[in-house]
């Protein structure tokens, strides 16, 4: 058989503690400290338990060159090898059953994508799936009488100050324009009325927010897209996925969003009961965005992105960057047609991904957003420090 390292793994010492009831009982402490090793790995979802024996094996061995197993075991312990071929973490060249076949299977997409290696762990083990933020908030409450603030202790302040007030050089003010009133009305709205959004309205701030005004051949087998916002080497990898419950002449369901053609590609239609279930999980329960007519998934082509910018260490941070400047356009375009947005990086990705049939490697959800007519009534807290929007404030 012919094995290699899987494409990107970090080893980290673990220290856990367990409680020992007997230890308790003579008289000690009963809490013992337990000193171990953790794998993450790019390419699987789950922290995995290394002993002391796999840890120095995984160090020894190749990432790029396959080599015989029985080789590999005249110098290394075979315990070790069978170990992390189990664990995934070595990977056969032909895999001999399901576990190894999708261990395979993902090590190579994130081979393909060209990830740095840091960021690949980062964007592996930082999704979410089956996060209930209702439940979390309440056993955080029930955990503790302290309040929040009680336990967290003051915020750092507003602005980190470096000078005394006295050495600041004051700054002109504009004249207020009509760029200042829309961006004092863009706040982040948590009420959104039950009707349906219009469907001009939904197609005019899709278009503002995310669709492409020319595309650039920039050179051969390159093009290059200008949208209304920035994107690292005009590349623009990070698209909108819909999750539509009630917009006016399209049904409930999933779309893609493709920015050149200014259309929606259907991908699976859904009954009411089911969109508004999974626009539950997307947002983790967070019930104030599962009443908006519609959410949108960020969903960023990483291959797009390295197919240029190729195991760099910026690379990821510039998709991430694509989320906010998207989200800010589709706050202004909601803004000035009187609608209500959002955004949220409190997303269940692995649910998302797997609405989507998405590979999270290559594929992945970033934040969600969205927009709509506003409630009528403000029923949940909504930040308006400009007393903008909210007559009772």
């Amino acid at each position: 058989m012919q094995v290699r390292r899987c494409a990107t793994v970090m080893v980290e010492p673990r220290e856990a503690l367990d409680f020992d009831l007997a230890e308790l009982a003579a008289g000690e402490t009963g809490v013992r400290e337990r000193l171990g090793w953790v794998a993450l790995a790019a390419h699987r979802d789950e922290e995995i338990e290394l002993d002391a024996v796999e840890v120095a094996v995984l160090g020894a061995l190749s990432p790029g060159q396959w080599q015989s197993l029985d080789e590999l075991s005249q110098q290394h312990p075979r315990a070790g090898l069978d170990g992390l071929l189990a664990k995934g973490l070595l990977i056969a060249r032909e895999p001999q059953d399901d576990s190894a076949r999708r261990f395979a299977r993902d090590d190579q997409a994130v081979r393909a994508v060209h990830w740095r290696g840091l960021s690949a762990v980062a964007q592996r083990h930082s999704r979410w799936r089956d996060v209930d933020t209702e439940e979390a908030e309440r056993l955080f409450s029930e955990a503790s009488a302290q309040t929040f603030l009680e336990r967290l202790g003051p915020a750092p302040p507003v602005v980190g100050e470096r000078t005394e007030p006295a050495s600041r050089l004051p700054l002109a003010k504009p004249s207020p324009s009509p760029l200042d009133a829309l961006t004092d009305r863009r706040v982040t709205c948590r009420n959104y009325d039950p009707a349906p959004l219009s469907h001009v309205a939904f197609s005019s701030v899709l278009y503002r927010a995310f669709g492409a005004r020319a595309v650039s051949d920039y050179a051969p087998g390159v093009q290059l897209l200008k949208k209304a916002v920035p994107s690292a080497g005009g590349l623009h990898a990070t698209e909108a996925y819909l999750l539509v419950q009630r917009v006016e002449g399209v049904p409930p369901g999933l779309y893609h969003y493709h920015p050149v053609a200014h259309a929606l590609e259907p991908l699976c239609e859904l009954d009411a009961g089911v969109a508004a279930t999974l626009a539950r999980r997307f947002v983790a329960a967070q019930a104030y965005y599962v009443g908006a007519p519609l959410q949108i998934a960020l969903v960023s082509r990483f291959e797009r992105n390295f197919w240029k910018y190729r195991n760099h260490a910026k690379a990821w941070r510039a998709v991430i960057l694509d989320a906010g400047h998207l989200s800010q356009a589709m706050y202004l375009a909601a803004t000035e047609l009187n609608l209500g947005a959002f955004i949220t990086a409190a997303i269940n990705e692995v649910e998302i991904e797997q609405a989507f049939g998405l590979e999270p490697m290559s594929e992945g959800p970033l934040a969600v957003c969205g927009f709509g007519v506003r409630a009528q009534e403000k029923t949940t807290v909504e930040f308006d420090p400009a007393h903008k929007v909210w007559s009772d404030l």
